[in-house]
């Protein structure tokens, strides 16, 4: 195992700096890049008559099981990370276009997704069932925080707009995991559970990762309010994630929801309030060291994982056709949701600027939480397709949306404002690339 972690992490670290001496793109997308043309690169190799390089690396991605890496220990820590600079006054205050989005917004992005992959895939030849076309609109509903957020650094989005994205992209993980799981419930039972089966589940997973959150996050705060010395302060942040982490899969509580109000809680009274300056440097370095190397790993992880897929170009077109289809489906449900929202504000509130439901729209990139979702799904004909095109689905979004939308944005509220971190603070000047 220590064998499989030290060739990865040094790979990753390769491909790292390759994408910072070359490429010069966003770091997760570089090294995702980098990574995809690895294996491509590989697969080349293996067709010119030299599998053993091929075979190599898949015996050694085989080793790695990526739903219980990603969920239980990547998406807790990145999405603690993300959560730990933003500011809850904020957050409050534009609690109804994200609880709109990380709930109704799922809700109808499952349901009209999987509506259009029941219609396209069986056009193309494939027997799937209506239920497993609607997991797989849950599986692909969620957007990915960790390359939202990395993006809105730099963008100059205006705060409205960028706490909105924030907060959906930290929050709908655990809406979307537990409406995969739901329904994923029903495709195993054969039947619909009932409707107090599937309340008692959402107050289980969604509820209880909430409170559970609070308790660790308050628990945390208090302990690191009677020390004053930095690194015991991290220690106690980091045994929060991964202790917390580890006991909520126990519980059968959301994992993702306990990481981000857990995060919260530390971000604005443990930080702010119960740390002193040197302790409060060491954990901001801290976690901003170790979501740049979970982002980098993660991302080199989903490049790798192609040399595992059987992609044919019928995979390829359903995928790119779908990935349009979920684009117009993020559009059916972010823009009722928006207008009625700006229907709703008071004269001479101005929270939604024109553009707003593009960008919504183009900025929710898909990630590593599809791909794990769908990795997770029981062994079947379904699952080998769904597998697939989620895969495809994940990359074009990351390679595509990833690079376009900061200039979407700068084109959309222009160039002339200073961008502004989720926690109110401007942002540095990006150092130019070497």
């Amino acid at each position: 195992m220590l064998d499989l972690a030290a060739a990865f992490i040094t790979l990753t670290t390769l491909l790292t700096y390759l994408n910072y001496r070359f490429l010069k793109l966003p770091p997760a997308i570089g090294v995702m890049l980098n990574a995809l043309l690895l294996s491509l690169a590989v697969q080349g190799i293996s067709a010119a008559g030299y599998p053993i390089l091929e075979k190599s690396f898949i015996q050694f991605l085989q080793g790695i099981d990526f739903h219980q890496v990603l969920m239980t220990w990547f998406l807790p820590a990145l999405l603690f990370a993300g959560a730990l600079h933003v500011n809850l006054a904020d957050l409050k205050e534009y609690k109804w276009p994200i609880g709109f989005l990380a709930t109704v917004g799922v809700v109808i992005s499952t349901f009209a997704v999987g509506g259009v992959a029941y219609v396209l895939l069986e056009a193309l030849g494939w027997q799937v069932s209506f239920i497993y076309c609607l997991i797989f609109g849950a599986l692909i509903s969620p957007t990915d925080p960790i390359a939202v957020m990395g993006i809105l650094k730099t963008s100059g989005a205006p705060k409205p707009l960028s706490m909105t994205i924030v907060g959906e992209s930290l929050f709908n993980d655990g809406t979307a995991v537990v409406a995969f799981g739901v329904l994923l419930g029903i495709a195993a039972l054969g039947h619909s559970p009932s409707a107090g089966e599937i309340t008692w589940l959402l107050v289980q997973e969604g509820f209880g990762g909430v409170l559970f959150g609070l308790m660790v996050g308050y628990v945390g705060c208090l302990m690191i309010k009677t020390i004053h010395q930095p690194q015991l302060t991290v220690m106690v942040t980091l045994a929060m994630v991964f202790g917390g982490a580890s006991v909520a899969s126990k519980l059968h509580v959301s994992a993702p929801i306990f990481a981000v109000v857990a995060g919260l809680v530390m971000g604005n009274v443990g930080r702010l309030r119960n740390m002193g300056d040197k302790e409060r440097e060491y954990v901001d370095d801290f976690w901003e060291l170790v979501d740049d190397i979970l982002n980098a790993l993660l991302f080199a992880l989903i490049g790798l994982e192609l040399l595992l897929l059987p992609i044919s170009w019928l995979h390829f077109g359903a995928a790119i056709l779908l990935g349009a289809g979920v684009l117009l489906c993020r559009l059916a449900a972010v823009a009722p949701g928006v207008m009625l929202l700006r229907l709703m504000q008071r004269k001479g509130e101005r929270q939604f600027d024109k553009g707003t439901i593009r960008t919504l729209c183009w900025g929710g990139l898909r990630g590593g939480v599809s791909v794990a979702l769908a990795l997770s799904l029981p062994a079947g004909p379904e699952r080998d397709v769904l597998v697939v095109i989620t895969y495809i689905i994940v990359l074009v979004s990351i390679l595509i949306q990833g690079l376009t939308i900061g200039p979407l944005v700068r084109t959309l509220f222009g160039e002339n404002k200073k961008p502004e971190h989720t926690d109110g603070t401007a942002a540095e000047e990006a150092p130019p690339a070497h």
